[in-house]
């Protein structure tokens, strides 16, 4: 690999050359597929500040303290039991134990040093052994060789840090304050990463900040906008500003390969896995939550990667990812992780589980939080070949009590949907029929928000249709669903109340026959699109709920993703090189998805239609001015209520303001007399302290 240098370096190197830099064009430089030639990042901080903490290049070497001092008769037995203890939990290298002897005294010195293959080795059984008993008087003190190393450079003599004035940060929201209410969106392609602002008037959009090499794997929107994170060798860093984004704060983590925010941004959770030396062996997962503000480790989680890989199949190496799930809303109060039999809930205050253990739920296979509310549901299998029936629950934290349950009958899977505010809960239900050769399903409904938390069932008309995809309304009461079995599936939306059927789910309307296989609504309802992903070569369909209607429809040709702003304005589609290296790219749809046609005729019948608007216009403003004077009424009848109350407490109190004025009964001002005051002035003040003692 060549050696790394940074962009300053290469330009001074340049000069030298007599080579003028400002002629190059270093974006139409690319290199080979599969090298990176050494660039780590161009972020010189990052690349600096890690090489002062790999200078040594002991990492995979850990020192073992509090061992028995034994003659060299018993050196023999002592490095076999030692060495015993350590090859299980990683490959020593050849020659890689070395037990130091006393030259005077021919006895050990009572440590030893190990050398692993691998740091992650090394790191395990420091974790694994630090504290370990091996008799009565001696228990193992375990190090990392560079620890030592970094404890030798602190000074002899304390000094203490510069203060630095304060400089006050810059706001990580400015972006919501722009005047044309633009967003801002972020694109990386190849070696490049650029931030747009999203402009429907122009025909490309306005950049914002671009940078090459500014990450090794990927960039992530933290929840709420604040930050943009980046993904290097060396950990992950968090960006933002006003105009630039400066880097905010940097994450430790070797070789990282998955993020994952809270969702109040407060936390970030960082994966990385390791091959162990012997291939046998599991992969070894290191997991970190860290203070998004302050960058400091809140906790760790290390292991196999089978204690990880419980509750799905995603992520990498077979972990589901996130491994942690949030729950509390934005709070960022608990996170919990599923486990084998069990559900380990944490609490952020101390970072630690609640009630020190985990709940234990026999044969749980998976649980989500409620995205308002400290409650998650869970869903257990049938049980006993099926003496025990499967069941959903309502968890409340961090009392853990149970809310609701429901028992299921000839379960073979289940999903759980949670509304966006937290009101419903959707339970997908897949159920055998009687035969056990096939399976229909129907819906558990759930109304966490009213009293003893109702369930309703619901069935489609055609139970045996498959289940393509299902979503509920943001913010809403509305849910859609596609559903069939040939190539044109139907899509049907229902409502969780109306005004006929205030209490009971009831289906708006089902559309026949559409290219559809997945859903997506609009960030604040009311929209929809219906989508036709990867083999329904991306067909778009843009639908009005409220009216029921279709409003446009588009193509995007092999279509991988589709992506809401978050306002609900805009939606963009694309295509990346991840799923179809040939046609990747994006497009950005407009709020209008009026046809060529439609918008020719709106042109010609403007008029018209100003008239109605202008009409409509008028009556909302009558009908705002009507509220204004009618708050003007209520705050006048308040004032003059007040007035009159004051007025009966003024005549009710006239004989007592008599006695007051030594008998003078007038309250007008100009019948009072105008007596001489003596005023006291005051020319000078001083303080002055005097000590006493207790008891004289």
């Amino acid at each position: 690999m060549a050696e790394v240098m940074v962009i300053k370096d290469v330009e001074a190197l340049a000069a030298e050359w007599g080579i003028d830099t400002s002629q190059l064009d270093y974006d139409s430089i690319e290199l080979p597929r599969g090298e990176d030639f050494g660039i780590i990042s161009d972020d010189e901080d990052v690349y600096q500040e890690e090489q002062l903490d790999s200078d040594t290049g002991f990492g995979n070497v850990i020192v073992v303290d509090n061992l028995p001092v034994v003659p060299l008769e018993k050196f023999e037995k002592l490095e076999g039991v030692v060495r015993k203890i350590y090859s299980q939990i990683g490959v020593i290298k050849e020659d890689g134990l070395w037990m130091p002897v006393d030259s005077k005294t021919n006895k050990t010195l009572g440590y030893c040093f190990i050398e692993y293959n691998t740091p992650q080795e090394a790191e395990l059984a420091k974790e694994k052994t630090n504290g370990y008993r091996l008799d009565k008087s001696h228990f193992f003190a375990v190090n990392m060789f560079d620890d030592f190393d970094r404890f030798m450079r602190v000074p002899d003599e304390w000094v203490a840090p510069e203060i630095k004035p304060y400089v006050p940060g810059e706001n990580l929201q400015q972006w919501l304050t722009d005047e044309k209410a633009r967003d801002q969106f972020v694109i990386r392609a190849g070696t490049d990463t650029e931030v747009f602002w999203n402009d429907a008037r122009h025909l490309k959009p306005d950049p914002v900040y671009k940078r090459a090499f500014w990450t090794e794997g990927y960039v992530q929107w933290s929840p709420l906008g604040t930050y943009l994170a980046t993904v290097h060798r060396q950990g992950a860093a968090v960006w933002g500003g006003a105009e630039t984004f400066n880097r905010l704060m940097r994450y430790a983590h070797p070789q990282v390969k998955l993020i994952d925010f809270s969702p109040g941004e407060k936390y970030l959770v960082t994966y990385s896995s390791h091959e162990p030396s012997n291939p046998r062996d599991a992969n070894r997962v290191i997991i970190n939550i860290f203070d998004v503000r302050t960058g400091k480790v809140m906790r760790d989680f290390k292991g196999s990667a089978d204690e990880f890989a419980i509750g799905g199949a995603g992520g990498v190496t077979g972990v589901s990812w996130p491994v942690f799930r949030w729950g509390g809303g934005k709070d960022d109060k608990y996170f919990a992780k599923l486990g084998k039999n069990m559900i380990s809930v944490y609490e952020t205050e101390t970072f630690s589980l609640i009630d020190k253990k985990s709940m234990k739920i026999e044969n749980v296979m998976d649980f989500t939080w409620s995205p308002a509310d400290p409650i998650f549901a869970l869903f257990v299998p049938e049980l006993g070949g099926g003496n025990q029936p499967a069941r959903v629950s309502l968890v409340q934290i961090p009392g853990k009590q149970e809310l609701r349950q429901k028992n299921l009958f000839s379960v073979s899977d289940c999903k759980m949907y949670w509304q966006s505010c937290g009101e419903y809960l959707a339970v997908k239900v897949d159920r055998y029929t009687k035969t056990k050769k096939s399976t229909y399903t129907g819906f558990e409904l759930f109304r966490i928000k009213e009293r003893d938390i109702p369930i309703e069932v619901l069935e489609l008309e055609n139970k045996n249709d498959k289940i393509i995809a299902f979503a509920w309304e943001p913010k809403g009461h509305r849910f859609a669903v596609i559903h069939g079995d040939g190539p044109r599936p139907d899509v049907s939306f229902y409502s969780m109340k109306t005004a006929q059927h205030s209490g009971r789910v009831s289906k708006l309307t089902t559309l026949k026959g559409k290219q559809a296989n997945a859903l997506f609504w609009s960030p604040s309802g009311h929209y929809v699109i219906l989508a036709g992903m990867k083999g329904f070569n991306g067909q778009l369909e843009f639908y009005n709920v409220d009216e029921l209607e279709t409003m446009a429809t588009a193509e995007h040709f092999m279509a991988t993703d589709v992506e809401w702003d978050p306002t609900g304005r805009y939606v963009a589609t694309a295509v990346t090189s991840v799923h179809h290296e040939m046609e990747n790219g994006f497009n950005i749809w407009p709020p209008s998805f009026l046809s060529a046609e439609k918008e020719e005729e709106v042109a010609k019948n403007l008029k018209k239609y100003s008239k109605k608007y202008e009409a409509e216009d008028q009556d909302v403003s009558l009908q705002l001015s009507e509220q204004d004077r009618e708050k003007r009424r209520l705050l006048k009848s308040e004032w003059e209520q007040w007035v009159n109350r004051w007025k009966q407490m003024h005549e009710e109190e006239k004989l007592e303001r008599q006695k007051l004025r030594d008998g003078e009964a007038s309250d007008e001002e100009e019948e009072y007399e105008a007596k001489e005051v003596e005023v006291e002035e005051v020319l000078d003040v001083s303080e002055e302290v005097v000590s006493f003692e207790y008891g004289q």
